[in-house]
């Protein structure tokens, strides 16, 4: 598979950013890497899904966007690290069927029974293409931002050293609360959200 490598500069500071070039029909995965990585052990890393919809548009639906940002912000901040874009829309189910979703969501479902009722599981997601991305970086272990204790288990399956797991505070929205409690609740994300709701009530009563 052939790689790109480029020179980025972003507001958070100059990143080196890597492309794999994929199988024709396939997406591409993408790597923004701070600092130097190579042969290096704790790296702070974010393994992040594709979500057009909060990455782009800001949609208030879901975390993505704050994740997104909040992790490249503790990236930046530590000098070292990296962030893994997956191309894996919708918890692994495409922008079309993910945006379906959204359409029984409105009527009253929440993520996980919307996916089942168009026949998806609630995530669809695989994590061997980060666990790959990082080995060619030659990251030696791992410092996991993240909330979703799949994820560190699929890394540590394929592989990975993960030598800690980083908790990323959602920023929470009224749009976004249902969303939050069905991740905590039905989807096992270590996420502590009871004051937070409560304390985001305070302020809008």
């Amino acid at each position: 598979m052939r790689k790109i490598e480029a020179a980025l500069p972003t507001r958070r500071g100059p990143c080196q950013l890597f492309c794999w070039v994929p199988q024709p029909g396939e997406q591409p995965d993408i790597a923004l890497v701070f600092g130097d990585v190579h042969e290096c052990e704790h790296v702070m890393v974010r393994i992040q899904s594709e979500c057009l919809t909060g990455h782009v548009f800001e949609s208030l639906i879901c975390d993505c966007h704050g994740q997104l940002h909040d992790a490249l912000d503790r990236i930046a901040a530590e000098g070292r690290g990296v962030l893994v874009y997956l191309r894996q829309e919708g918890r692994g189910i495409g922008l079309v069927a993910k945006l379906d979703s959204y359409v029984l969501q409105a009527q009253g479902l929440d993520t996980v029974d919307a996916n089942a009722a168009l026949g998806h599981a609630a995530d669809e997601r695989n994590y061997g293409a980060a666990a790959r991305i990082l080995g060619e970086l030659g990251v030696r272990s791992v410092r996991l931002l993240s909330n979703n204790p799949d994820k560190s288990a699929a890394l540590r399956t394929a592989g990975v050293v993960v030598s800690d797991v980083i908790p990323l505070p959602p920023r929470v929205e009224s749009e976004n609360q249902r969303y939050l409690v069905t991740k905590r609740d039905r989807l096992g994300h270590k996420l502590e959200l009871d004051a937070v709701i409560e304390s985001t009530h305070d302020l809008g009563s």
